[in-house]
C-alpha cells in the first residue's frame, strides 16, 4: 500500500509544483495615449510574495501628473486561479494599495494544445477592491 502512494506521489508531484513554477514570475501592461501612459508591474515571487507598481503619467493642459502607487503582500495559486492577501504588515508609506480580496487567472498555452495558435502566458485581474485593476491583462515578461 505504501509503495502504491508513494509512486502516485511521484506521479502527481510535478503536476502540483509545475504550474506554480510556470507563475513565478514578472508581468507587465503598457498604455500609452497621446496624452500619457500607464504601466502596471506585477512581480511573483518564488516564496509567495508579490509587489505591484503602478505608474501614470497624464499630461494635462493645466499641467502634468505623474503618480505612483504600490503594493506587497502573498499569492497563492488553486488551479489556475490567483488569490492575492496583505496583512497590516504589508503597509507603509509607500505600499499603500491593499490587494485583499484581489484575485487574477492565469492563462497560459496548455501542454496538450499543439496547434499553432499562440496564447501569450498572462494574469487577468478579475475581481478586487481597487476598480481600476478590474479586466487588466498583464503579460508576462520572463
Amino acid at each position: 500500500m505504501r509503495q502504491f502512494l508513494f509512486i502516485g506521489f511521484l506521479i502527481v508531484h510535478p503536476f502540483l509544483f509545475g504550474q506554480t513554477e510556470n507563475v513565478i514570475g514578472n508581468y507587465e501592461m503598457k498604455f500609452e495615449a497621446t496624452n500619457g501612459t500607464i504601466i502596471y508591474k506585477l512581480a511573483l515571487n518564488t516564496d509567495g510574495t508579490f509587489a505591484f507598481h503602478s505608474y501614470s503619467y497624464i499630461d494635462q493642459k493645466i499641467g502634468q501628473k505623474d503618480e505612483n502607487l504600490y503594493a506587497k503582500g502573498t499569492w497563492k495559486l488553486k488551479k489556475n486561479l490567483i488569490f492575492f492577501s496583505a496583512d497590516s504588515n504589508d503597509f507603509d508609506n509607500k505600499h499603500t494599495l491593499d490587494f485583499n480580496n484581489t484575485r487574477a487567472r492565469f492563462i497560459t498555452k496548455s501542454p496538450r494544445n499543439i496547434s499553432d495558435v499562440e496564447i501569450k502566458t498572462s494574469i487577468q485581474f478579475y475581481e478586487s477592491n481597487i476598480t481600476w485593476i478590474k479586466r487588466n491583462t498583464l503579460l508576462k515578461t520572463d
